[in-house]
């Protein structure tokens, strides 16, 4: 269930209000482009600048729009235990099929400490449990020690590695095996990641390019020689995107070519701002290249 090109959502925004017309728009855009799973208010869906209200809001509207048609990994992470208990028991209760929960960011746990915190989400709550590790945004990292340990729990299904080191691909198959579910965080290893034992991503890029994206990982996992060539194809295309969707702070870039494609505005919530002119027109000229506008 939890492989291929899984949506990083991104939440758009009017008078700075969740433009709910819009978001249930992208849903269906994706519904309709090949999109493998929705994966709402997380980094990509500004999850730390919505209220608990918004949040809980938003996580009801993307299960309820797609409507079994696509699963749903409700991003529930906080750095605070409670809370992040608190959301996840809100997404399954909403009728989620997984939680993505990132690792604690600022209160720097020690490994223990964050084993310790994912416990507590797995038994108080029954659904499945995906770890998101990104140590350049959460300042830590989670060993693939303690990963391993927390498969062991009934809810701990996999991880969203954002690492961007490919030899943990490796090192959590070896220590866990196969049927620990790995997704790439970073769009640009993609390829790579597959080829050592991933199954797909939770991409930022899928935002604008679902189909570009989704076909690009099914040809990825391919044995058939031609369609290893297809998902070279695709990638030579992707790359470019993907480098200029980071130029600066996700997810002020892709919000901006939704725009440019008409899914939505590009507004951003403090502390974040909108792009650069410069920046704005890399985007506009990668988007051309790839057909998008």
């Amino acid at each position: 269930m939890f492989k291929g090109s899984n949506v990083a959502l991104i939440t758009p925004f009017k008078n700075n209000k969740v433009d709910e017309e819009k978001y249930i728009k992208i849903i269906n855009f994706h519904i309709e482009n090949g999109t493998n799973g929705l994966v709402p208010c997380g980094t990509t869906g500004e999850s730390p600048t919505l209220s608990h209200e918004e949040h809980e809001k938003l996580i009801e509207i993307c299960i309820k729009e797609s409507n079994g048609k696509l699963p749903v990994i409700a991003g529930t992470g906080s750095n605070s235990t409670k809370e992040a208990v608190s959301l996840t028991m809100h997404a399954e209760k909403a009728g989620a099929d997984a939680a993505l929960v990132v690792t604690p960011y600022y209160n720097k746990p020690t490994q223990e400490g964050l084993y310790q915190h994912y416990k507590a989400i797995n038994d108080n709550c029954g659904i499945p449990i995906i770890i998101y590790n990104i140590p350049s945004r959460s300042v830590i990292d989670m060993s693939v020690e303690t990963m391993a340990k927390l498969f062991e729990l009934k809810n701990i299904i996999g991880v969203k590695d954002a690492t961007g080191d490919l030899n943990r691909v490796d090192q959590q198959k070896s220590k866990m095996g196969e049927e620990f579910i790995q997704l790439t965080g970073n769009d640009d290893n993609a390829f790579e990641f597959n080829k050592r034992g991933g199954v797909g991503s939770i991409s930022v890029t899928a935002n604008i390019a679902p189909k570009l994206c989704s076909d690009f990982q099914k040809f990825s996992k391919s044995s058939n020689a031609n369609e290893i060539k297809e998902a070279e194809r695709l990638d030579e295309i992707l790359q470019p995107l993907h480098k200029s969707l980071f130029i600066e702070s996700n997810p002020s870039p892709v919000k901006y070519v939704a725009k440019l494609m008409g899914l939505c505005d590009d507004v951003v919530r403090l502390p974040l701002v909108n792009c650069t002119k410069e920046t704005k027109k890399i985007l506009e000229e990668v988007s051309k290249k790839a057909k998008l506008i």
